[in-house]
């Protein structure tokens, strides 16, 4: 394809160090807020690619690994009703709560069913019209979308017995909590095209000049990233702090406003529990007051615990660049991708996932 051919071409990546290196001549430490970018990162080991003065900092990662504990602990809580068919992306199943995980409870016969879109839980409701079918609505801004578009489903026909239960983030307010957090230390950050492509670029030209900080917009294949980060360091060689578009093919300067318009309508921010991280103020998406009967936990009355488990899991010191992933004392001896314990652990794009995969080999 095209698109990969040209974004992994020996000759292209060669070109695009060469001129990190001849740029990058004072140390500079890179964030990465995305999963999807880490694990590319990992896979293509771009890090040992890139000058020593060049340091890459494993962000949040991806909606998977950030939804709190207790969120998926009330997941089990719904699923273990005998009335429930509860619905989920599989990368969920087997993310550990403090009440074990959907995995488990699934082995144990309960209703647990592996969808690949939100609008298959819409014939299933039709088919079961006895249970009470269950969506766990997880992601940043660019899967909220797809959320709306369900709910604009559940509401027209007036269906009864479908509901969500959401895990919804956004990535501006967790880069603001980041960077303001005096133990995490970030000259500079790729922010994620995809979601870029449904915000646009105007809350994060906002965050650059705030946070006095330059930011790429970049994608995910080996050059996207390359380029993101020669971007970045000449920003900060030049003492500019803005936001550019590294990833022009895919992100438009003012996003998706249609899929704006349809969040806003479904959903209100609130201060969200990230795990690993803790409670990051206006962070998160919840339902409006006129259509929060569509929440599974209003309709589950599903208690609510928020708070940090204690843990010897060092995540939220690696999502701030205080430590590598090998230098968390449960990781790859009790905490693997088989068995994962912390929040990059638990999905194929959080950083501890990835670097066990790539970089232990």
């Amino acid at each position: 394809m095209w698109y990969e051919k040209q974004f992994r071409d020996n000759g292209n990546l060669t070109t695009l160090l060469q001129a990190i290196r001849q740029i990058a001549t004072f140390p500079i430490r890179i964030m990465e807020v995305c999963g999807g970018q880490t694990y590319a990162l990992s896979r293509y080991r771009i890090e040992e690619l890139l000058p020593d003065t060049v340091q890459m900092i494993h962000g949040p990662g991806c909606p998977v690994c950030v939804t709190h504990e207790d969120t998926i602990s009330q997941a089990i809580e719904i699923a273990r009703n005998p009335q429930t068919i509860f619905c989920t992306f599989g990368d969920m199943v087997r993310v550990p709560g403090t009440k074990g995980s959907l995995q488990q409870l699934k082995a144990e016969g309960k209703d647990i069913r592996i969808v690949y879109s939100p609008l298959d839980t819409l014939r299933i409701a039709g088919e079961n019209p006895e249970k009470q079918v269950v969506f766990f609505a997880i992601g940043f801004e660019t899967t909220t979308p797809l959320y709306t578009l369900l709910l604009q489903e559940i509401v027209s026909r007036k269906i009864t017995n479908l509901s969500l239960l959401t895990s919804l983030f956004t990535i501006p307010a967790a880069i603001s909590f980041l960077v303001q957090d005096p133990e995490c230390k970030i000259d500079g950050l790729l922010a994620a095209g995809h979601v870029c492509s449904i915000t646009g670029l105007r809350e994060y030209d906002a965050l650059a000049e705030k946070l006095e900080l330059p930011i790429a917009v970049t994608g995910f294949e080996p050059a996207d990233l390359l380029y993101g980060i020669y971007q970045v360091i000449r920003l900060k060689a030049q003492g500019i702090d803005r936001t550019i578009n590294a990833y022009r093919r895919a992100v438009p300067t003012q996003g998706n406003r249609m899929a704006r318009q349809k969040t806003e309508r479904f959903f209100t921010p609130y201060d969200a529990y990230w795990r690993g991280l803790g409670k990051i103020p206006v962070s998160g998406l919840r339902l409006r007051p006129e259509y929060e009967q569509y929440e599974a936990r209003n309709r589950f009355l599903c208690k609510v615990k928020p708070g940090i488990q204690a843990s010897a899991c060092r995540a939220g010191e690696i999502m701030k660049g205080k430590i590598s992933p090998e230098k968390c004392p449960l990781f790859g001896n009790r905490c693997t991708p088989d068995t994962p314990l912390g929040a990059s652990m638990v999905s194929s794009e959080g950083a501890c996932s990835a670097f066990y995969r790539y970089r232990t080999n």
